[in-house]
């Protein structure tokens, strides 16, 4: 018998460029904590939604010149261009509209790592609503993700359960709420995902932009600003998930790829504290160690 190594090779050059993808994506993704803290500066969190999302919308638009992905737009289903345009007000409108509410009231630190428990959110409102099962395993590691919560909630003295800020870690953990229902109803739709990334974006601009001008304050562009919201929506709502997407499909096990998201948080805290100048509390490394720590036995739980 003789051995394919063509195929072999095939196949660890993909296993290499999903690696060399995902990492991209990952580095990219722990930037944007800090990016939303000095944008947040200069914008109210509607403003930078808005304008994140105007310039995240232009990128998908210029995907979507390709033949492929105009081939793509072309065979999705009327009823499901219509849902994805409707979800859009979930995602990017409402989603970062709570989330930099929460970076707008809380440290960085705290809302970065608060906004990673949303597996975990994610993992209690499937066992309804996609009739999945919790087992013993996945309530251990809710257990300890929302210990951590709870530590960096009362910024290190959980024993007194008294919230520092209790808007800002509302919003933060309501935001885990929104994406992980957009996750869900997102596995209901059979669409590509860079077309309906692109149609959610469509759905959610003339809602955005209406607000702003009905109920915000009136625009005043700094540069710092335009590029601080040009910078998350070309890279934390854009350019990050193509390269996440293209990991996924290029990889032989998706579970060795998710895995690389687990490099992030300490990422991200590393740029809070040398871009952001914002010092990283022993409280914030004890909570986000437990968060993550149950992210990963709720992995483990699943496989």
């Amino acid at each position: 018998m003789t051995v394919d190594n063509s195929h072999t090779t095939s196949t660890l050059h993909d296993d290499r460029l999903a690696v060399r993808l995902g990492l991209g994506a990952v580095l990219l993704w722990s930037t944007v904590a800090t990016a939303f803290s000095l944008s947040l500066a200069y914008w109210t969190p509607l403003q930078l939604v808005t304008i994140a999302a105007s310039v995240s919308w232009c990128l998908f638009a210029l995907r979507l010149t390709s033949r492929a992905r105009r081939a793509a737009l072309r065979a999705t289903q009327f009823k499901d261009r219509l849902a994805a345009l409707a979800v859009g007000w979930m995602n990017p409108g409402l989603y970062y509209l709570v989330l930099f509410a929460a970076y707008d009231r809380l440290p960085a630190q705290e809302a970065m790592a608060i906004n990673y428990s949303w597996g975990i959110t994610l993992a209690l409102i499937a066992a309804p609503l996609l009739s999945q099962k919790l087992t013993l395993g996945a309530l251990l590691a809710t257990t300890i993700s929302y210990g951590g919560i709870i530590v960096i909630a009362t910024r290190g003295v959980p024993w007194s359960l008294e919230l520092a800020q209790p808007v800002g870690i509302g919003l933060a953990l309501f935001s885990t709420l929104i994406w992980s229902l957009y996750w869900v109803i997102n596995t209901r739709l059979s669409l590509d995902p860079e077309v309906n990334l692109f149609l959610n974006f469509s759905g959610a601009l003339p809602l955005l932009w209406g607000l702003v001008w009905w109920f915000d304050t009136p625009l005043s562009p700094t540069w710092q600003g335009l590029a601080g919201g040009a910078y998350i929506g070309l890279f934390e709502m854009g350019i990050a998930f193509i390269l996440w997407m293209g990991a996924m499909k290029a990889t032989s096990s998706t579970l060795r790829i998710s895995t690389l998201i687990f490099l992030s948080p300490p990422l991200s805290l590393t740029f809070i504290w040398l871009v952001a100048g914002e010092p990283v509390q022993a409280y914030t490394l004890i909570g986000l160690t437990l968060i993550l720590t149950g992210l990963w036995l709720q992995r483990r739980a699943e496989t």
